[in-house]
C-alpha cells in the first residue's frame, strides 16, 4: 500500500514537470539562435569584436530631443552591420531597460501579431530576458495579438539585432514581437497598448527591424528607399502606407515601422531623423541587383527659438503677401523639424479682438506647410470675418500654435485650464477650442467644456456623452 502511494505521488510529480515544461514551452522558453554563423559570427569573441568595430565606426552626430523608436536593418552583418551600427551608436550612452523589437516574420505565416512571452533569446554574448510582464499585457486573443513561439524559430529579423544591443546596453530585457498579416484589430490593440507602455516609462524602446527595396538597379533602389525615408523623417503615417501600396518604395518590415511611427506619433514624436543610408551594392560592388538599408531615430523634440521665430515670421509674412499681392509666397525649408508633418493654429487679432483663426487638429502636412495654409486661410478665408484689408495689416497680432497629438481624455480631471485645448466630437459634429482661449476668458473646466460643445453646434451639455481629445501647444507670438 504504502509502495503503490509512493509510485502514485512520483507520477504525479513526473506530471506536474512535465505540464509545466508545456507551459514553459508554450510562451517561448529560451530560443536558441538560428543564424550565427550565417548572418553574423558564431564565436562570442569574433562577435563582440564586429559589433564593437562597426560601432567605432558609426560617426554620428549627436540628435536633440527623446528617442522613442529605432529603425535598423536586418540583413547579413557583412551587407548592413555598417549602417545598423549608426541605429545602436545612439544607445550607448542612454539609460534603456526594456526593448520592444518588433519585425516581420519570413517563414512562418499567420494572420495578427505574434508576441514572445516568457524565457529568453540566446546569442553568442549571452542570453537575454524576456519581460514578461510587459509582453503578456500585449496579448489580445480577441484581435489575434498572441503568443506564437513557433513563429520565432527561424525568424532573423529580431535575432541579429540582439548583439547590437547587448554591444550598446548594459541590463535590460526584450520584447520579440513578429508581424504576420496584421488586421486592423490588431493593428489598434498593439498601437493602443504600447502607446500606454511607453508613455508610462521613458526607458522604454521601440526597435523596428526592416530592410527596404530589394533587387532593384542602384539608382532606381536609392530613389525608391529616399521616398520611404521622406515618409518616416516626416513623421507621415499616412503617406508611407500610400507609398507602399502604390510600390513607389519597399520595406520588407513595412508593419514594423507603421507600428513604430503610430506609437511614436500618439507620444507627440515630432520628426524622424536618417543617420545612415546605404545598400548592398555599396559592399559588393554589384550595382544591378541591390538591397537597401537605412539607420533612422523618431524623436520628439521642443522647438528651438530659432524654428520659432521661423515659424511665426513665415505666418506673418505668408498673411501680408496674401493680403496685398492675393497670391501665396513661395517658401523654402531645410530644416527637417519643420518639413515634418505637423498640426498648428494661425490666428490673427486687431487691438485685442480676434481678427481671424483657422487651424488644422492633425498632422496631415509639413509643419510650414500648415502654417502658410493656415495664415492664408485665417486672413481670408475665416467665415466669421469678410477677408483683411491693407489698412489691417499694420495693427495686426499674429500668433502661431503647434499642436501636441490628440490624446483621449479618459478623466475631466485632468484637464488643466491654460495647458490643455480640447477637441470634441459627436456624430457630425466636431469642434475645438486651444489651450490660450480658456486662459484668455479666465473659464474654469466645465466652462470649457460647455464652450467647446457649442463650438461644434452641439447643446452646452453634449460634452457628457461626447468623443474628448486633449492636447497641448506651443503658442508662438
Amino acid at each position: 500500500m504504502k509502495r503503490n502511494f509512493i509510485t502514485l505521488y512520483v507520477l504525479i510529480v513526473i506530471a506536474l514537470l512535465i505540464a509545466a515544461a508545456l507551459v514553459l514551452n508554450a510562451g517561448g522558453g529560451i530560443k536558441e539562435p538560428f543564424v550565427a554563423g550565417g548572418f553574423y559570427p558564431a564565436d562570442k569573441t569574433a562577435l563582440g569584436k564586429v559589433t564593437a568595430d562597426f560601432l567605432a565606426r558609426a560617426d554620428t552626430p549627436t540628435v536633440e530631443g527623446q528617442l522613442i523608436a529605432l529603425i535598423a536593418p536586418h540583413a547579413g552583418y557583412e551587407y548592413s552591420g555598417a549602417v545598423a551600427a549608426y541605429a545602436y551608436k545612439h544607445l550607448t550612452e542612454r539609460n534603456i531597460d526594456t526593448v520592444i523589437l518588433m519585425g516581420p516574420s519570413h517563414h512562418s505565416p499567420f494572420t495578427g501579431v505574434a508576441v514572445y512571452t516568457t524565457g529568453g533569446m540566446r546569442t553568442p554574448l549571452g542570453t537575454i530576458k524576456i519581460n514578461s510582464s510587459i509582453a503578456k499585457a500585449l496579448l489580445d486573443e480577441k484581435s489575434q495579438v498572441a503568443s506564437y513561439p513557433a513563429a520565432f524559430d527561424k525568424e532573423h529579423s529580431l535575432e541579429v539585432q540582439l548583439p547590437f544591443l547587448q554591444s550598446a546596453l548594459k541590463k535590460f530585457t526584450i520584447v520579440p514581437i513578429l508581424i504576420g498579416r496584421p488586421t486592423r484589430e490588431s493593428f489598434v490593440s498593439l498601437t493602443r497598448s504600447l502607446t500606454a507602455i511607453l508613455k508610462k516609462n521613458q526607458n522604454v524602446l521601440i526597435v523596428a527591424s526592416t530592410d527596404f527595396s530589394h533587387y532593384h538597379d542602384y539608382a532606381l533602389a536609392g530613389a525608391m528607399d529616399h521616398k520611404a525615408i521622406d515618409a518616416v523623417a516626416r513623421m507621415s503615417v499616412e503617406d508611407l502606407q500610400q507609398r507602399l501600396s502604390k510600390r513607389e518604395c519597399e520595406m520588407c518590415g513595412e508593419y514594423a515601422v507603421l507600428f513604430a511611427m503610430a506609437v511614436a506619433r500618439n507620444l507627440g514624436a515630432t520628426h524622424g531623423v536618417l543617420y545612415k543610408y546605404a545598400n548592398s551594392g555599396d559592399v559588393t560592388n554589384d550595382k544591378t541587383r541591390v538591397v537597401g538599408y537605412a539607420a533612422m531615430g523618431l524623436y520628439k523634440s521642443r522647438l528651438t527659438d530659432g524654428e520659432r521665430k521661423e515659424l511665426l515670421a513665415l505666418a506673418q509674412k505668408t498673411i501680408d503677401f496674401r493680403v496685398r499681392r492675393g497670391a501665396t509666397p513661395e517658401h523654402t525649408v531645410k530644416n527637417p523639424r519643420l518639413m515634418a508633418n505637423g498640426a498648428a493654429f494661425v490666428t490673427i487679432n486687431r487691438k485685442g479682438t480676434l481678427r481671424g483663426c483657422i487651424g488644422t487638429i492633425q498632422p496631415v502636412m509639413p509643419l510650414y506647410r500648415a502654417v502658410i495654409t493656415n495664415a492664408v486661410s485665417a486672413c481670408s478665408r475665416d467665415p466669421r470675418f469678410p477677408p483683411m484689408t491693407k489698412e489691417e495689416l499694420r495693427d495686426m497680432e499674429v500668433q502661431v500654435t503647434v499642436l501636441s497629438s490628440l490624446e483621449p481624455l479618459d478623466d475631466i480631471k485632468n484637464i488643466q485650464i491654460g495647458i490643455h485645448g480640447l477637441y470634441i466630437v459627436k456624430g457630425i459634429n466636431s469642434g475645438v477650442l486651444l489651450p490660450q482661449v480658456a486662459q484668455e476668458y479666465n473659464w474654469d473646466v466645465r466652462t470649457f467644456l460647455e464652450q467647446v460643445a457649442i463650438k461644434a453646434g452641439l447643446p452646452k451639455e453634449a460634452w457628457k456623452d461626447a468623443e474628448l481629445y486633449s492636447f497641448t501647444a506651443d503658442i508662438i507670438k
